[in-house]
């Protein structure tokens, strides 16, 4: 069917495509965020649970790592902080690409009701003949 389409309605499809891609690329990340936010902060309600003289340690790669408790605690709350800017920002993102796709959803069917004959006109629409 894409064969019979005007160039720029192809152009549209391709368009839309393209948007629909990079939407599921920021739910993907945005629900990664939202997870590793959801974790930083279990993290810091554990840490309240948690007398200060306590031995902590932290993960770096394949090693853990004796920590000061502040020091966990000051990189959890940055982390924690991070994770709120980048969820925030991907939802502008995910706001901005969803308002693309209707607008160019809605100049596409403006094309293909204009261009192949087709819309609201029906049998007795303008051009029907008769008398």
């Amino acid at each position: 069917m894409q064969g019979n389409l005007p160039p720029e309605a192809q152009e549209k499809i391709e368009e839309l495509q393209g948007l629909q891609e990079t939407a599921q690329t920021v739910a993907v990340q945005k629900q990664e965020a939202e997870s590793g936010l959801q974790e930083a902060e279990t993290a810091l309600d554990e840490l309240d649970e948690i007398d200060e003289d306590t031995t902590m340690y932290r993960q770096i790669g394949d090693l853990f790592v004796e920590t000061e408790f502040d020091e966990a605690e000051s990189e959890l709350e940055e982390k924690v902080s991070n994770l709120e800017i980048r969820l925030e920002t991907l939802e502008k993102q995910e706001d901005r690409v969803q308002q693309q796709f209707e607008s160019l959803q809605e100049e596409l069917e403006g094309l293909l009701g204009g261009g192949m004959g087709g819309g609201p006109a029906g049998p007795g629409g303008p051009g029907a003949g008769g008398a």
